[in-house]
């Protein structure tokens, strides 16, 4: 079993069993076609182009993850927010894509975070939150199920070794959202520092887009990128998105570390647009 592995499951068994308890998974779409998975987000979870590798989002390697009854749908972009995706007419896009009994996953916060710049800006308590709620009703206008999760942290560590949280108010701003609104939440944000802090400073290089020209602490490499898909899809179990049949490969199957698995990653061909 892998260093990441252990932690990772570690890291799930340290929850408390009041954390499992969720609503039921969404009904099978009509006709026993697949479900589709939409990824509303930012970089961090974006489909990657080849002038980008090795930065790796982990919404290319959820479908390791999944199985065939479960399609994903990547729409997140580089740079987007909450504000800027909805802005520019990506939630539209989805939203007239989305059938009942799909999935809405979205997750932003690192650059509603930027507020110096007011076309991505939000603000925790009030505009994040009115934003996503913009998700969550034009999810459950169409029947699709919405689901929430809190951004992957950073890698960040003090002088003690110690895994710092990046997000602010953020991951708290949401998980009050999901309570209120009654959402699935994925608490990414704290199941990534937790794993973080297990695998410690050094180790945690493997995992980011660390190269011999750049020292990327936010955005994940092919193993990251695996090892955040597979807490993904654990919480997807845990909070009863996804009925365990559809979930797959939790175990020792992936060694996010082997060539064998990033080797079935795929970029697009050509380069990064706007």
């Amino acid at each position: 079993m892998s260093t990441t592995r252990r932690a990772t499951l570690a890291a799930l068994a340290g929850l408390p069993l009041a954390a499992a308890v969720a609503a039921p998974a969404a009904a099978r779409p009509a006709g026993g076609r697949a479900r589709t998975l939409f990824i509303a987000g930012d970089s961090t979870a974006a489909q990657k182009y080849a002038d980008a590798q090795p930065e790796t989002g982990w919404g290319m390697a959820l479908p390791f993850f999944l199985s065939s009854r479960v399609e994903v749908a990547n729409h997140a972009v580089n740079g987007r927010s909450s504000k800027s995706f909805a802005d520019e007419g990506r939630l539209d896009t989805i939203l007239a894509a989305i059938r009942p009994g799909d999935l809405l996953l979205i997750q932003f916060a690192h650059n509603d975070e930027k507020s110096a710049d007011p076309a991505r800006y939000t603000e925790p308590w009030s505009t994040y939150q009115q934003y996503l709620k913009r998700y969550v009703d034009g999810a459950r206008a169409r029947g699709a199920r919405p689901v929430l999760a809190t951004s992957v942290e950073r890698r960040k560590f003090d002088a003690d070794g110690n895994a710092l949280p990046t997000h602010g108010e953020y991951p708290a701003a949401m998980r009050a959202l999901a309570r209120e609104e009654g959402v699935a939440l994925l608490d990414i944000q704290a199941r990534s520092l937790a794993l973080w802090q297990r695998l410690g400073a050094e180790e945690t290089k493997v995992y980011f887009n660390w190269t011999a020209t750049e020292q990327d602490n936010t955005h994940a490499n092919p193993p990251g990128a695996i090892a955040v898909a597979r807490l993904v899809a654990e919480e997807l179990l845990r909070r009863r998105v996804l009925p365990a049949r559809d979930v797959r490969r939790l175990g020792d199957e992936i060694d996010e570390l082997s060539e064998v698995w990033q080797s079935r990653l795929s970029w697009l061909p050509g380069t990064t647009p706007a």
